[in-house]
């Protein structure tokens, strides 16, 4: 059911031997069937790929970012053009992250404060000003359907006092992005951080749901802790989230990370896995991750999977992809990353199918990657 805005969450079936969730996320752009994986197009573009094909690989929603599209087009831009949706040709739901990550992932270009952070630009040097005001301005402005709280990421390992301003700066933060998030027909996600220590993390979520969000995130994994860390906090926090809101494990894309944050009640994922890997020549199977450039692949006439139905597999050989790459031919990254998108929209579809009959487990016996080590063997 939606609300008078457009939005809703309802979940529709969970699991029987896990706490995975079968969802149906409704925003003003269209319905989202969760557990989702978000492709992301940092700058409004997935790199290589069109949205008409994007459409074709079973993506119902996308990521775009509020710090990268602040320096260029610039929000102003967008607001021209008739918002963000219209702008990048894209009519299904948007989610745009707040440029909190950049704070970590730009560490050395950037100086926080309690009010917010200074950035040097990555492009030109120019400096550049974020705040929860001016985060939550952006997005306001972009028009995504998702927005999310402006955070601080603290990296990992972290000594206990930087972990510990870093959620306070993020609690506090994320109450003033709520004041100043100005429309209606715009969801507003809250973020939960505290790295790897799961007393911290549910003090800054029980904090976060004080506040009152429409979404709650788990920001500050796939940083650099383990696998096994990452699964201990997700299966130690997500109880301790509403269950009548969706669930958003950010920066998260491996087959076997997704299948575990499912498995624990996360409901959306994103990361730009997909494309990254197949424009440098890898992509994904049910068994793990196959390398075009190698030379098994010279003569092989079979598709990446028999069992894919992604446009590449329906028309081109494992062989005639690895001409591409080794030719430099800029269709050989288009065509893996479609293949890539797909095969995560086919894991996620199928692991629906599962939690519905309550048998997510058996994932393992069609995608043996599930288990893997991250799916970094050349099949």
């Amino acid at each position: 059911m939606s609300d008078a805005r457009g939005f809703g969450f309802e979940v529709l079936a969970t699991d029987g031997g896990s706490s995975a969730r079968r969802g149906q996320l409704t925003t003003p752009h269209g319905v989202v069937q969760t557990p989702a994986f978000m492709p992301v197009g940092t700058v409004g573009a997935m790199k290589g790929v069109t949205p008409a094909q994007l459409t074709d690989t079973g993506a119902e929603i996308m990521l775009c970012n509020t710090y990268h599209l602040a320096l260029r087009p610039k929000p102003e831009v967008v607001v021209a053009l008739g918002g963000l949706h219209k702008f990048i040709g894209w009519d299904r739901p948007i989610l745009t992250d707040s440029g909190g990550f950049q704070v970590f992932s730009l560490a050395k270009i950037n100086k926080i404060d309690e009010d917010g952070v200074d950035f040097r630009s990555h492009i030109d040097g120019s400096l550049i000003r974020l705040s929860p005001e001016i985060a939550t301005d952006i997005q306001n402005k972009l028009g995504a359907d998702i927005i999310m709280a402006f955070d601080q990421c603290p990296p990992l390992p972290c000594e206990p006092a930087e972990l510990a301003a870093a959620v306070e700066r993020t609690v506090a933060w994320a109450k003033r992005c709520k004041e100043a998030h100005g429309r209606e027909d715009q969801a507003l996600f809250g973020i939960v951080q505290g790295g790897t220590d799961l007393a911290m993390r549910r003090m800054c979520a029980e904090r976060i749901i004080e506040v009152g969000f429409d979404g709650y995130a788990v920001g500050g994994l796939s940083v650099g802790e383990s696998h096994e860390e990452m699964v201990e906090v997700l299966d130690g926090l997500c109880p301790h989230l509403p269950a009548d809101r969706p669930r958003y494990l950010m920066g998260v894309g491996m087959p076997r990370d997704l299948y575990e944050g499912v498995r624990a009640g996360i409901d959306m994922f994103d990361c730009v896995i997909p494309t990254r890997n197949g424009r440098h020549g890898q992509v994904f199977t049910a068994t793990g991750a196959m390398k075009l450039r190698n030379e098994k692949h010279r003569l092989d006439g079979r598709p990446l999977e028999e069992a894919c139905d992604c446009y590449t597999c329906r028309t081109y050989s494992r062989a005639y992809l690895r001409h591409l790459f080794m030719a430099g031919e800029m269709l050989g990254p288009m065509l893996a990353s479609i293949h890539n998108l797909r095969f995560l929209q086919r894991l996620m579809g199928r692991m629906r199918d599962l939690i519905n009959a309550g048998e997510l487990a058996t994932i393992a016996s069609e995608f043996p990657v599930v288990l893997g080590t991250n799916g970094n063997n050349d099949t």
